[in-house]
């Protein structure tokens, strides 16, 4: 220690020796201890409002929609409990999360438009209605729970819109529950049977576009401060309105134009897992 204040000494009367007779011995003792002093930094926030997720999701529902059955000769057709199903589908989804706080967003949820198959239920079971795509953005509005380290669930509650393009009808024949029911005898003026079996097939189809509540629940957990594991299931409903012309074919009788419409409750559930990356 003492070799130390003496180096310092040293160097202090040297720099007084090089600046002149203006650097006084004072100034050269102040120089030789005058301690270092440090300043801590600020702390710097990097958080950032946004967020992007990619999941695969399946997207699956269970129909409870009605229709009713038209045909001039016949307005006993009715069938109050047939509707629509379409078929699950497995398809990438990404959205864009913008946080307002740590704790409030708003997400915007969409999809490789899946492309299903859609079956007749109730009294049109087994009839392949046609095919077709679903355009389905959703939007969300967020509450996520932060006090939890790495695990950060959320819920929320949003819209959906749905168009439905590519539409086409199966116009394939198939028997079904429902051309049990008409009453041939009316047809033929005698109301009251017999009832005759025949096939159907549907040869127009039309679905509107739809919107809908939207209710979600999922959570992220956060490997590291940029990137996470997501899972998220929602629960959209969704209630097109549809048309379709089928052509009901029944022995001895001949084919005859159905006309069908109704609401149909798709409702489907979407389930995802993926990745969260925090910007």
């Amino acid at each position: 220690m003492k070799r130390i204040l003496g180096d310092a000494a040293s160097l202090a009367v040297l720099a007084a020796a090089l600046m002149g007779p203006s650097f006084t011995a004072a100034q050269a003792a102040d120089l030789a201890v005058a301690p270092v002093v440090y300043t801590k930094a600020p702390l710097v926030d990097d958080w950032s409002p946004w967020a992007i997720r990619v999941r695969a999701a399946d997207v699956f529902s269970s129909s409870k929609g009605k229709s009713t059955l038209f045909v001039s000769e016949n307005p006993g057709l009715n069938s109050p409990e047939s509707s629509l199903a379409m078929s699950s589908a497995v398809i990438p989804v990404i959205d864009v999360a913008y946080f307002f706080t740590r704790n409030l967003a708003v997400e915007l949820d969409f999809g490789v438009p899946p492309r299903s198959t859609i079956s007749g239920t109730g009294l049109l079971d087994g009839l392949t209605i046609g095919k077709a795509s679903a355009f389905a953005p959703v939007l969300m509005f967020q509450y996520h729970f932060t006090e939890l380290g790495r695990f950060q669930p959320y819920v929320g509650l949003g819209v959906n819109y749905t168009s439905f393009f590519d539409v086409k009808a199966a116009n394939s024949p198939a028997s079904v529950l429902g051309t049990s029911h008409i009453d041939v005898g009316a047809l033929q003026g005698v109301p009251g049977g017999p009832y005759m079996p025949g096939t159907a097939s549907v040869t127009g189809l039309h679905i509107g576009d739809s919107f809908g509540a939207v209710a979600q629940v999922g959570f992220d957990f956060m490997i590291d401060r940029h990137w996470g594991l997501n899972v998220d299931v929602k629960k959209v409903w969704m209630r097109p309105e549809y048309s379709a012309t089928a052509v009901v074919d029944i022995p001895n009788v001949g084919a005859m134009e159905q006309y069908i419409s109704g609401s149909a409750h798709i409702d489907p559930w979407i389930i995802g897992g993926g990745v969260t990356y925090r910007f």
